[in-house]
């Protein structure tokens, strides 16, 4: 009986998790085309024509993309804006090329950092830098491996409007071809649903904020604390939405998709090493949180197996039911233009995503900290500066 109770929980569970995921799709869609906006007002000077978007990127040893970033973000139209690029103690041909396109664009800005300053993190202190020297009405992060389609800033600054939201956030979209690395990805935006869909329903504790797409309103941004309050944050783009969100402020976020194509985990090992730093600091440094939802999920696959081998009708199910993820992976995957096929793979990868959390807890122990842009920082300093 008790076996029949815990086989059977387990199964619910997991179609829980499936219902949810389904509930929360209808909130996740992509960013609007710029057809379905209302025509801005010709009239006079439009709304359209008066904003001011500054472009903020934090660019360190960026050689093999930097010039594509740029010139795709060059190729922006609908929106007067600069572009503001922090050269964040680059040893490669990164600053080159940057002073190679500001001498072609007198849009392009360049600032160079030589010394990181004691109690920051590198990239928080260069987005702090191109902020600081932001003279738009709003203000967009991004990555400086993301290329932006040439509507992508027009149509967000155009959602905001009709939303009335001071943040526009987009996941970043991947060029990626084998169906494990597709699995990963869908795993992870399937694992932020409830972001997306609580940001976008303005749920009251809700807030989201994605690094390769952060586009904040000035005024919010600067009422918020911005980058000086997130100085040693390393999910920092996530919690730029929570201060956004403590301000008082609206979020909107979309499906990236083609729209911000990024060259980020590729590849299952590349996923599991980039979120080498985060997962743990996702967790604010608790190993106990670490150590115990590790704990429980490894006992439910234990269960999974247990299941299998029993071979009765409510261990078969049990065993079978984390396969109920792959619908609304399915959808997911349509979304992304993506072929369905590939949602088969999403419930293996769930002990991926333990140890992807397991490794990244462990290294962070194990070092005593975390090692980002050849800089050390120890756990008592990020805990200490960390937002939460």
């Amino acid at each position: 009986m008790w076996a029949t109770l815990i086989f059977s929980g387990t199964a619910a569970l997991f179609l829980a998790m499936t219902l949810a995921a389904l509930w929360h799709l209808r909130w996740v869609r992509r960013l609007p085309a710029l057809e379905t906006f209302a025509p801005p007002d010709r009239s006079a000077s439009s709304a359209e024509e008066r904003v001011r978007c500054s472009v903020v990127i934090a660019a360190r040893d960026e050689e093999a993309r930097i010039e594509g970033t740029i010139r795709h973000l060059l190729a922006q139209r609908g929106v007067e804006a600069e572009f503001i690029v922090v050269d964040d103690r680059s040893t490669d041909r990164t600053g080159e090329i940057l002073r190679r396109l500001a001498k072609e664009d007198a849009r392009v800005q360049v600032k160079r950092v030589e010394v990181l300053p004691e109690g920051w993190l590198g990239k928080c202190h260069a987005c702090h830098i191109g902020a600081g020297a932001a003279t738009g009405d709003w203000i967009l992060f991004t990555d400086a491996d993301c290329w932006l389609k040439p509507d992508v800033i027009a149509r967000a600054l155009r959602l905001a409007e009709r939303e009335g939201a001071d943040h526009v956030t987009l996941s970043p979209g991947t060029v990626v071809e084998s169906l494990g690395a597709r699995a990963w990805h869908l795993l992870f935006l399937t694992s932020l649903l409830n972001w997306f869909s609580g940001v976008n329903r303005d749920r009251p504790k809700a807030y989201l904020g994605i690094g390769a797409f952060n586009l904040v309103r000035a005024a919010a941004y600067r009422q918020c604390g911005g980058y000086e309050a997130l100085r040693l944050t390393v999910v920092d783009d996530v919690k730029l939405g929570l201060l956004l969100r403590r301000a008082g402020k609206r979020t909107r976020a979309f499906l990236g998709v083609d729209d911000v194509e990024c060259h980020w985990g590729t590849t299952v090992w590349s996923m599991i090493k980039i979120m080498e730093k985060n997962y743990f600091a996702a967790l604010d440094y608790r190993h106990w949180l670490a150590l115990t939802g590790s704990v429980f999920v490894i006992l439910i696959f234990a269960i999974l197996v247990v299941g299998l081998i029993t071979g009765t009708a409510a261990g078969l199910v049990a065993a079978f039911s984390p396969l109920s993820i792959i619908l609304p992976s399915a959808i997911l995957a349509r979304r992304l233009g993506w072929s369905w096929p590939c949602a088969v793979f999403v419930p293996f990868m769930f002990p991926v995503f333990l140890y992807a959390l397991l490794n990244s807890t462990f290294v962070a122990l194990r070092q005593g900290g975390i090692r980002w842009r050849d800089t050390f920082y120890s756990l008592e300093t990020l805990r200490a500066g960390n937002v939460r």
